[in-house]
């Protein structure tokens, strides 16, 4: 996918309708995911990616808490 083509914002309608609360969920699901396929990658660093990029501003102490819920590297 070139650049002039890249996808910067949600493809389904609606999606910009979810709660702060709905989206912050939706992203700590991505990311457990994510870390189920790498569980080496740095789960704090791509939660705080994330809710950065969905314009979700938390302080760093939600964060934590947060990725506190993400799985564990075995």
């Amino acid at each position: 996918m070139s650049n002039e083509q890249e996808q910067d914002e949600p493809i389904q309608e609606g999606s910009g309708d979810a709660s702060q609360d709905d989206k912050v969920t939706g992203i700590l699901s991505q990311v457990s995911a994510d870390l189920e396929l790498r569980p080496k990658e740095d789960g704090f660093a791509l939660l705080t990616t994330r809710l950065s990029d969905a314009g979700i501003r938390l302080d760093r102490d939600q964060i934590l808490a947060l990725a506190d819920r993400l799985p564990r590297a075995r």
